[in-house]
């Protein structure tokens, strides 16, 4: 069943979808299309920025809705806030190179993320050659290596923002497949965030290492982050394995991109998941509990 799941062309499939997407609908067709949605998905159109479905040419563009400004207030008092609205599927310290999917499902903390990146980019100290991964990315010593894997259902805000001040230094693009993330799905098959296209962002914070990734789903051919031009997904042909990779760093910009807590970062469209991979001292405490909702703004965790 897996291997026939696998075969699936998901990432056609998931083109034609967006193409669809971006059909422009009869003003008289878009109030019952998106009305449907709304019904089927539960979407809460009271905290969108235009409420008015006239307004929404096409599906693309009632997938990408904005809230209203105060619709998501950011937690001031934690360290950590959640990027976007979702469900927690899982949290807590990395342990042996691995990371939960879901409960009892775990996957390459490796493979997810690819070869580490040169330490001269992300401002680290060299790591010792025999530590394994997981040692390579702890900077500090007395740190630890935290995970947060926040799910996206249909129905979510699509955006997604900034979980803490930080500095973004590399973008790495595993073009991968498209299959559903659905936490049923995730249970089912064992790597299938390493296998799924996948946008890895990386940099620091006053911690140490810290990392979010954009996990693509079936349907969710799209992953966009606005300040990066250059990326591409989703696109036709690409090898099994295979990723890209572009630093912020240059001779110009010798930060990277810097990102304040809350900032807009980027957009799925339908959903998708984010997976965050960072260090902080052995006393941070996440405030969660798995398989609550959540939403963008809400507090993750803090020291």
């Amino acid at each position: 069943q897996v291997a026939l799941y696998k075969s699936v062309p998901t990432r056609l499939l998931s083109r034609a979808w967006g193409r669809l997407n971006q059909v422009e609908l009869p003003t008289w067709l878009r109030k019952p299309v998106y009305s449907l949605y709304i019904w089927t998905f539960g979407v809460n159109m009271k905290e969108a920025a235009v409420e008015d479905l006239h307004h929404y040419r096409n599906l693309s563009e009632f997938f990408r809705r904005k809230l209203k400004p105060q619709a998501r207030p950011v937690c001031c008092l934690h360290s950590v806030i959640s990027p976007s609205d979702g469900k927690i599927l899982n949290f807590g310290q990395v342990k042996n190179c691995e990371v939960e999917q879901v409960k009892g499902v775990t996957y390459s903390l490796e493979s997810f993320l690819g070869p580490r990146i040169s330490t001269e980019e992300l401002h680290f100290s060299q790591a010792p050659p025999g530590n394994s991964f997981q040692q390579q990315l702890v900077t500090k010593e007395g740190n630890e290596l935290y995970h947060c894997v926040i799910y996206l259902a249909p129905g979510d805000y699509h955006c997604f923002h900034s979980p803490t001040d930080w500095r973004v230094s590399h973008r790495r693009h595993f073009p991968g497949s498209l299959m559903s993330v659905n936490p049923g799905v995730a249970r089912w098959i064992k790597e299938l965030f390493c296998h799924n296209e996948r946008v890895v962002l990386t940099g620091d914070w006053k911690h140490g290492f810290f990392s979010l990734t954009a996990v693509g789903a079936t349907n969710v051919g799209s992953i966009r982050i606005y300040f990066d031009q250059d990326l591409h997904t989703n696109s036709p042909c690409y090898s099994k394995g295979s990723y890209n990779d572009f630093s912020f760093i240059s001779n110009n910009n010798k930060e990277g991109i810097p990102m304040r807590k809350g900032e807009h970062l980027g957009e799925f469209n339908l959903g998708s998941t984010i997976v965050l991979i960072f260090e902080a001292p052995k006393d941070f405490k996440f405030h969660l509990k798995a398989g609550q909702k959540i939403r963008f703004g809400e507090a993750l965790g803090s020291l």
